[in-house]
C-alpha cells in the first residue's frame, strides 16, 4: 500500500513596504509619486539626513543638520531625488536638474545652519539654562507647531484640510505677540514654495508639486496666506494691549542727592530751606547771591517740582520768572513774607526787565521759599 506523503504549504511572500517597495522601472515620476503618498515623514527625513552626512564633511553636515526639522521631513520629492541618485539612475524629462537642485538647497541650508551654530556657540554656557525666548520656542513647538506638523502631514496624505485659525489657537495656548516670529519664518517658507508653483516662477516648485491641481494650489496657497493675516493681526493685536510702564517716583532725598546751593549768606543774611521740601511743591522762589537774580518757579503738574541733578523739573516757562534786584534786601523781605499775590503786586513795580528762567541751581543760590500754591 503507498504511503501518501503530505505536500508542503506554500507560505506567501509578505508584500514590500517602505523604501523597499519603491516602485523602480517607470522612472523618476513613479518613484517621486510613491515617495509622496506612501512614505511617512520621519523615512523622508532619514534618507535625507544620511544623504547629507555621506556628501559632507563632518563640520558642514553638522552646519546642515542645524536647520530645522521642516527642512529635512516635509519635502518627499527632494527625498526622491537623493534615493534616486543613491540608485545611479538617471533623471527622464523634465528632472534632469534635480542633482544641481539638491546640491543648491543644501548650500544654502549651510550658510544658514553655520549662523545658527554660532548663535548657538555664542549663548553656551557651562551651566545650561533656558532662556525666556528658549522656553517661548520649545512652548510653541509643543502647541502650534504641533499643528503645522498635523497639517503638512494631512497635506501629504492628499487630505482636504480647511483653515487653521491661529489667533484662536495662539488665545487657546496662551501665547502672545513675542511667539509670532517663531512661526512666521515657516509659515512663509510654506507659503513661498506654494506661489512658486502657482505663479509657475520656480521650475523646481513647479515641479514638486505636479501632482497637485491648480486649486488645490491655490487652496493651501490660501491658508498660508491667512495664517499670515493672523500673525499679523497679533502682532498688532500685542502692540494694542501692552501695559505702558510708569515711571517709578524718585523720593525727594534721592531727588535732592547732587543739588547743589548755599546754605547760608552772611552778606544778605539768608539761609535756605530745607532742600527736602522742594520736591512735591508749586512754587518755589531762590536768589542768587552773586548775580543778585531773583527767580519765582511755578509748576502745574500734579506731582509738583522734581529735581534731577543740579536742575529744576516740571515748572511751566510761561508762569515762571527771573529779574535782577538794584535792591536785594529792600525785596527779599517781601518774598519771606507776603503771600505769591502780594509779591506779584510789589514786582509789577520793579524797573528791572523780567527774563524766563532756566531751572539750574548752583551753590550761590539760597533757596528762599516754597508754596502749595
Amino acid at each position: 500500500m503507498a504511503v501518501k506523503t503530505k505536500k508542503k504549504k506554500s507560505i506567501p511572500k509578505r508584500a514590500k513596504t517602505g523604501i523597499a517597495a519603491v516602485p523602480l522601472e517607470n522612472g523618476f515620476r513613479a518613484c517621486r509619486d510613491y515617495f509622496h503618498f506612501e512614505l511617512d515623514s520621519k523615512d523622508i527625513s532619514r534618507i535625507c539626513k544620511e544623504f547629507i552626512r555621506k556628501k559632507y564633511s563632518k563640520e558642514d553636515a553638522q552646519a546642515i543638520l542645524a536647520n530645522p526639522e521642516y527642512h529635512f521631513s516635509a519635502y518627499d520629492a527632494r527625498a526622491a531625488a537623493i534615493f534616486w541618485m543613491s540608485m545611479n539612475f538617471e533623471f527622464e524629462s523634465p528632472f534632469e536638474k534635480y542633482p544641481e537642485y539638491i546640491d543648491s538647497v543644501y548650500g544654502d541650508l549651510l550658510e544658514s545652519g553655520r549662523k545658527i551654530l554660532e548663535e548657538k556657540t555664542e549663548t553656551d554656557r557651562p551651566v545650561i539654562r533656558l532662556t525666556p525666548q528658549e522656553l517661548l520656542r520649545r512652548k510653541v513647538n509643543d502647541t502650534i507647531g504641533r499643528d503645522i506638523d498635523d497639517l503638512e502631514d494631512r497635506w501629504i496624505n492628499g487630505e482636504s484640510v480647511g483653515e487653521i485659525d491661529l489667533y484662536t489657537l495662539f488665545q487657546k495656548h496662551d501665547l502672545k505677540g513675542a511667539a509670532v516670529p517663531y512661526l512666521q519664518e515657516r509659515i512663509e517658507f510654506m507659503r513661498d514654495g506654494y506661489r512658486d508653483a502657482y505663479d509657475k516662477t520656480e521650475e523646481c516648485a513647479v515641479e514638486a508639486y505636479e501632482n497637485l491641481s491648480r486649486k488645490n494650489l491655490k487652496s493651501r496657497l490660501d491658508i498660508c496666506e491667512q495664517m499670515i493675516d493672523d500673525l499679523d493681526k497679533i502682532k498688532s493685536a500685542s502692540k494694542a494691549t501692552r501695559k505702558t510702564r510708569k515711571p517709578k517716583t524718585r523720593t525727594a532725598d534721592k531727588q535732592i542727592g547732587s543739588l547743589k546751593f548755599l546754605k547760608e549768606s552772611n552778606e544778605y543774611k539768608l539761609v535756605s530751606i530745607d532742600p527736602l521740601t522742594v520736591p512735591g511743591s508749586l512754587r518755589l522762589y531762590t536768589f542768587n547771591v552773586k548775580t543778585r537774580v531773583l527767580s519765582e518757579y511755578v509748576t502745574t503738574s500734579v506731582n509738583g517740582f522734581e529735581i534731577k541733578g543740579t536742575t529744576i523739573q516740571n515748572f511751566d516757562p510761561d508762569q515762571s520768572r527771573s529779574t535782577k534786584l538794584r535792591k536785594p534786601n529792600d525785596f527779599l523781605t517781601h518774598v519771606l513774607k507776603k503771600t505769591p499775590k502780594q509779591i506779584d503786586k510789589e514786582w509789577s513795580k520793579l524797573t528791572t526787565k523780567t527774563n524766563p528762567v532756566n531751572g539750574r541751581i548752583n551753590d550761590d543760590t539760597i533757596l528762599l521759599r516754597v508754596d502749595q500754591k
